[in-house]
């Protein structure tokens, strides 16, 4: 009995590491996609013709 409730508890323990490390990625993924929302990146296009070719 006493080897079951050890793997019981380590089965919880695991499970409470996974569930705090995909809260973590989640809201690691929120912070880029909002920091990608604010800073808007001009064309490139737009920005070659004022630079001379390289030879």
């Amino acid at each position: 009995m006493f080897e079951y409730e050890m793997a019981a508890a380590r089965s919880a323990d695991l499970i409470r590491q996974a569930d705090a490390y995909r809260l973590m990625r989640e809201a690691k993924k929120a912070a880029n996609a909002s920091s990608r929302s604010q800073e808007r990146e001009g064309t490139v296009r737009g920005l070659r013709s004022r630079f001379a070719r390289a030879a």
